[in-house]
């Protein structure tokens, strides 16, 4: 009992004094048995009954510009072996570089986790010419200023670590505790200083002055390496050598020193930032260091050969001395703040001047609802401060909404799809977990279309050029992407969840006086605690069998487990509520075709089926990393329905069905499109009167109004595809199908025309349409299905 209350204590954000409060009422530490009276006794239990875990912060004072600064830090070394040995991660760690091909001849070359690419190889030839036989860790630092209160402008300068041996799936849920707090910095504004270059400069040469006191360990042991010990026992001597750095383009332009609106990784002209042809090198590593070593001339001398080596003064970097690292090869892309944060975020506000913001919302409020999209009854542009994760959802459906829209002055509205069209495809491509030498050709030709087709913006007025540094970030992607792995290697939108249990949280749970002070013992509490939990329930569990771990590959099929409630929604429904409420026309004649095609039976007696509002699929942990079940995808199909003073519309969703009779091999030959009225079952009497005993019968089934299948090829001005209602006769084509043989939801954009018709819902729009573009943008599956 002692140690769950101790445990929700520190986990659940109590704060130190509502505990020692709810511990002051009579009776109730008697009564629990607990042995701490107060906030102030358990925390000296943790600290002197608990193992250490994590290692300790440090209090350090920086000299900059002749002023002291605190900063708090850990020991770098230290914090890399908690993560190599971290027995959770010991048998998913991968010690050396490999070559993955996704064909025998060994022609295609396949890249994923950071041991897949150019750069493990290339550090390994040359640590091996030093060292051989070491082992290297890479070390990934990622750093970003967080504000941690809404109304004092409070900041905290958070800096993180983690190693490329673990998996990228492990590393992108913070949840694994992969990545570890180093440091906080110095998070002063310096206004004493008046001279706005003077305090930028101070600003930069404290940020690498004290990031540089953090990972000066890694200079020596970097190159004569250390013997560490993994998580299953094995001794190896590791190099610890800076591999990458993640940050948004200001922290990308401190680390590098390169100056606003260039690009921190090449020597692009600011001017050039916006063509797709202009030629660039990386930033030339030795000029610039040769550049920092004339600080011994004196401050103009040092000042002159920074400007020719196209750098800001920056007094030793912290990357000056680390072995075998080129900071410009380091800077890694950013999906978060380069592509939804910027790209998308341009992109919204020159397709709302070009098409018309009130246009753009009435077809966003008349979309149909789906599993992967946001409805957004207001509209978007007029959505102030979005969110990443906001721009991810808008992007799942933009570039249906503008489809038929004409522009002003009769310009071409096909090259405004394709400007868009190649950006989606690109935003898409490049957030791939695995892409080879084939998929990174597509990756450059969706830029490439983009480009080709971008100056309708000009045209129409809206924009005068595109030198965004990062639109040519986007040029760097496919190189980065064979040097240290995919996107998912090294995304900012990983630390914004740090930021939760690492800042923010740590914050509050201090009095705001000296609070670097309280937030780094109440991290080392929590720390603590979590890890004594862990333990305890490994004890609890017992030993174990593990599978042993072969590591393999990301693939696109996204394999997923169907699944539907226990218990049905409604029972003992008859047929004529069906047609009714649910509006399955022609479920009788379905069913009575159905049956006949299976045993050759004449027409079914009238029966009661049971129905479900909703079928799902699961994901399934395939690479073995032990990934808790989620929901990926689901299907509704339920009738209208009240809730007090509330009444909810029928929704009938669309979805791919196989026709093929086997769903686990999916074509586009092999699929079609079917609007999902009922999920039902049959009830168990029933089922011996309408088929024969041979007969393998369903669990469940589905009642499917089918569209036309697919044509040969996609629209060529926006690559989706066009489809309409099945009809014979005049009337719609319906059949029953096993629940199984439906692979997953699909999302249909109404043909909205010039002008949206104002009687279009969103509940009966797929009524009320009668031509509709397949939205091949609301995830991965569908967009690797389609294009």
């Amino acid at each position: 009992m002692e140690w769950e209350v101790a445990r929700w204590a520190k986990l659940c954000g109590l704060s130190s004094t509502a505990l020692s409060d709810l511990l002051a009422i009579e009776g109730v530490s008697e009564h629990l048995s607990l042995s701490f009276k107060n906030a102030n006794e358990l925390n000296a239990i943790v600290d002197h009954g608990l193992p250490t875990g994590c290692p300790k912060f440090k209090r350090k004072q920086i000299m900059v510009a002749g002023e002291a600064f605190d900063i708090y830090h850990r020991n770098v070394i230290e914090c890399v072996k908690l993560l190599y040995g971290d027995p959770d991660f010991a048998k998913y760690l991968a010690f050396a570089p490999e070559w993955h091909y996704s064909d025998e001849d060994e022609t295609i070359r396949l890249f994923h986790d950071m041991h897949t690419g150019k750069w493990w190889w290339d550090m390994q030839k040359k640590l091996d010419q030093h060292s051989p036989g070491g082992t290297i860790i890479p070390i990934i630092i990622s750093s970003d200023k967080t504000q941690v209160t809404l109304f004092h402008n409070e900041s905290v300068y958070p800096v993180y670590l983690t190693i490329g041996n673990i998996p990228k799936e492990i590393r992108r849920k913070p949840s694994r505790g992969a990545h570890i707090l180093l440091a906080y910095l110095p998070c002063t504004r310096l206004q004493h200083i008046t001279n706005k270059a003077s305090c930028r400069r101070t600003l930069a040469n404290l940020y690498h002055a004290c990031l540089g006191h953090v990972l000066a360990p890694l200079k020596s042991i970097g190159v004569d390496g250390l013997r560490m010990a993994s998580g299953d026992g094995a001794l190896r001597r590791c190099h610890p050598l800076f591999a990458s750095f993640v940050g948004d383009y200001p922290e990308q332009l401190l680390v590098t020193g390169i100056k606003f609106g260039e690009c921190p990784k090449c020597d692009v002209d600011a001017d050039d930032t916006g063509s797709n042809t202009a030629p660039f090198h990386l930033h030339n590593l030795t000029k610039v260091l040769d550049a920092l070593a004339a600080l011994d001339e004196g401050n103009l001398s040092f000042v002159r050969a920074c400007a020719a080596a196209g750098i800001k003064p920056i007094v030793h970097p912290f990357w000056e001395d680390l072995p075998f690292t080129n900071i410009f090869c380091a800077i890694t892309p950013d999906v978060l703040h380069q592509l939804y944060q910027g790209l998308i975020k341009h992109l919204l506000g020159w397709l709302s001047a070009a098409c018309g913001g009130a246009e753009i919302d009435a077809r966003c409020r008349r979309l149909p609802p789906n599993h992967h999209i946001h409805l957004f009854s207001k509209g978007i542009t007029c959505l102030l401060r979005i969110s990443g994760t906001e721009h991810a959802q808008i992007c799942r459906f933009l570039l249906g909404i503008i489809i038929g829209i004409c522009l002003p002055n009769n310009l071409n509205a096909g090259r405004l799809q394709q400007a868009v069209q190649g950006l989606m495809d690109f935003l898409y491509l490049a957030q791939y977990p695995c892409h080879s030498s084939e998929s990174l050709q597509l990756l450059d030709d969706a830029l490439d279309l983009f480009h080709e087709n971008k100056d309708i913006f000009i045209d129409l007025g809206i924009c005068s050029n595109f030198n965004l540094p990062k639109l040519h970030a986007a040029r760097h992607y496919s190189a980065m992407i064979m040097m240290f792995g995919t996107m998912d290697n090294y995304n900012t939108e990983y630390t914004k969840q740090l930021h939760i249990d690492f800042a923010k949280d740590t914050y509050r749970a201090t009095n705001h006086k000296d609070e670097f002070v309280q937030m780094t013992r109440w991290l080392e509490h929590k720390e603590k605690i979590m890890r004594h939990d862990k333990y305890v329930n490994w004890r609890c569990a017992g030993v174990e069998e593990t599978m042993p771990y072969h590591s393999r590959p990301p693939d696109m099929t996204f394999r997923r487990l169907q699944s539907v409630s226990k218990h049905p929604t409604a029972k003992a429904i008859s047929i004529d509520k069906l047609v009714k409420d649910y509006g399955a026309t022609y479920f009788r004649e379905a069913l009575a075709c159905y049956i006949t095609q299976l045993n050759h039976t004449n027409d079914p007696i009238p029966l009661r089926s049971q129905t479900l509002d909703v079928v799902k699929w699961l994901s399934v942990d395939t690479r073995g990393h032990g990934d808790a079940t989620a929901t990926l995808d689901s299907v509704h199909a339920r009738p209208q329905w009240s809730s007090g003073s509330s009444l909810w519309p029928r929704r009938s969703d669309t979805a791919l069905v196989s026709i093929c009779g086997n769903p686990d091999v999916v074509s586009m030959e092999g699929v079609r499109v079917g609007q999902v009225r009922v999920i039902f079952s049959l009830p168990s009497k029933s089922v011996p009167l309408l088929f024969s005993p041979t007969v393998e019968v369903p669990t469940h089934f589905a009642y499917i109004e089918w569209f036309e299948p697919f044509t040969s090829a996609p629209d060529r001005h926006h690559g989706l595809y066009k489809l309409s209602r099945s009809l014979r006769g005049g009337e719609k084509v319906a059949s029953i199908v096993p629940l199984a043989n439906i692979v997953c939801s699909v999302h249909l954009m109404p043909n909205f025309g010039a002008v949206v018709p104002q009687e279009w819902t969103s509940d009966m729009v797929l009524n009320n349409c009668n031509t509709f573009w397949l939205n091949s943008y609301i995830d991965r599956y569908t967009f690797s299905l389609f294009k």
